[in-house]
């Protein structure tokens, strides 16, 4: 594990899987933390030191129907912290959404049906 992770931020209105993937990180010896909301994530970010990774959804509106979605979070997070490394956890399977949120920053596209996902996203982190 890197020593200049400090910050991963695992960002799902999914809470049972945002709990499993917190879960399987803190196994791997990090300390992520879950926000519910894009705008809870950004809240987090602003004013932080250090490296953040943001474990991103693409679709946030589930619990909040007035929440962001994933692709304007990631914006705004680039806006926040341009240094940030975001890696977007999804179930849409469009390869149109994937490229999408490459273009716009996303160092990765993982989708949430893949049975590795998390180790997937662990191992991402562990390059960082």
């Amino acid at each position: 594990m890197s020593q200049s992770v400090k910050n991963i931020y695992v960002v799902d209105d999914d809470a049972m899987l945002s709990t499993m993937l917190i879960d399987f990180l803190h196994t791997k010896g990090y300390n992520p933390q879950a926000c519910g909301t894009g705008e809870e994530c950004l809240g987090k970010l602003a004013g932080n030191q250090g490296l953040n990774i943001v474990v991103l959804d693409y679709y946030l509106n589930s619990v909040s129907k007035n929440a962001a979605n994933g692709l304007q979070i990631l914006e705004a997070i680039h806006e926040l912290d341009p240094d940030a490394h975001v890696i977007m956890l999804s179930s849409q399977e469009s390869y149109g959404i994937a490229a999408r949120t490459i273009q716009k920053g996303a160092e990765r596209y993982v989708l949430k049906g893949n049975p590795n996902a998390f180790q997937e996203i662990a191992e991402m982190i562990d390059e960082l």
